[in-house]
């Protein structure tokens, strides 16, 4: 998902840094239990506020929304640039989870595509055989020994979990182009991940729109879809009951 910039001055970020290190310690899954959501019913609240503000902006496979269409090649292009920009925090997170490697890889992939793929646009380094290696600080709250502690839905940003929110702001203070761009240039970025974002849903048209139009609780999927695909990418090998699952796999 595109990471949103920071616009904190320097002591509000080591604050903030300071407050994750704090609640970092976030509760584990109950032995047994597949996800605890007792914020349920505030999480479906956002949910359905968040479902109108995609239909507004999107359309819903029926109707179009607000938003133009991009042509592929466009969207590609956001996707890629914004993906660049985040780059550097990707760095900074490989690094506190003790791995160099990823960290050394992903700076070259920087500064070639910087460069050469013209500020991000474009994607050489792929090419070269330097894959994209995207993290985040809830990542980095795991490789610490934090839980994901309860399910949460955030307004616009949709489904996350306590760890990943508290991930989310703390990458918000630790990204470096914020320190080192000055003003305006350094809020540029948030267009960017708004851009990257609405090319992104639109990519995606027919997975999020089957997800969040065509099933019987648009709520609970998401949910689900959510949490596995998190566990998955952060190797936590616990398995989310879908509840219109055929137990019998037919």
């Amino acid at each position: 998902m595109p990471r949103l910039t920071s616009i904190f001055p320097f002591a509000v970020r080591l604050g903030a840094i300071s407050v994750a290190c704090l609640l970092s310690a976030c509760a584990h899954l109950p032995e047994g239990a597949e996800y605890n959501d007792p914020y349920e019913a505030k999480n479906r609240a956002v949910h359905a506020t968040n479902l109108e503000i995609d239909t507004t902006l999107f359309g819903d496979g029926k109707k179009k929304g607000i938003v133009p269409t991009f042509p592929r090649p466009v969207a590609k292009g956001f996707i890629n640039f914004a993906s660049n920009l985040a780059a550097p925090g990707d760095v900074v997170n490989r690094v506190l989870q003790g791995k160099p490697g990823p960290a050394i890889e992903t700076t070259v992939r920087f500064v070639i595509n910087t460069t050469v793929g013209i500020g991000g646009l474009f994607d050489p380094a792929t090419a070269m055989g330097l894959e994209k290696d995207e993290t985040d600080f809830g990542e980095t709250l795991t490789v610490w020994g934090s839980g994901e502690g309860d399910y949460i839905v955030l307004p616009v940003l949709g489904p996350s979990t306590e760890r990943d929110a508290i991930g989310m702001v703390v990458d918000l203070a630790l990204d470096p182009l914020n320190t080192l761009l000055p003003r305006p240039e350094s809020t540029y970025a948030l267009g960017a991940a708004a851009a990257s974002s609405a090319a992104s849903r639109q990519v995606n048209a027919d997975l999020v729109e089957s997800i969040l139009y065509e099933s019987a609780d648009s709520y609970a999927q998401a949910r689900i879809i959510y949490l596995q695909n998190r566990r998955y990418q952060l190797g936590e090998d616990i398995y989310v009951i879908d509840p219109y699952e055929d137990p019998y796999g037919q």
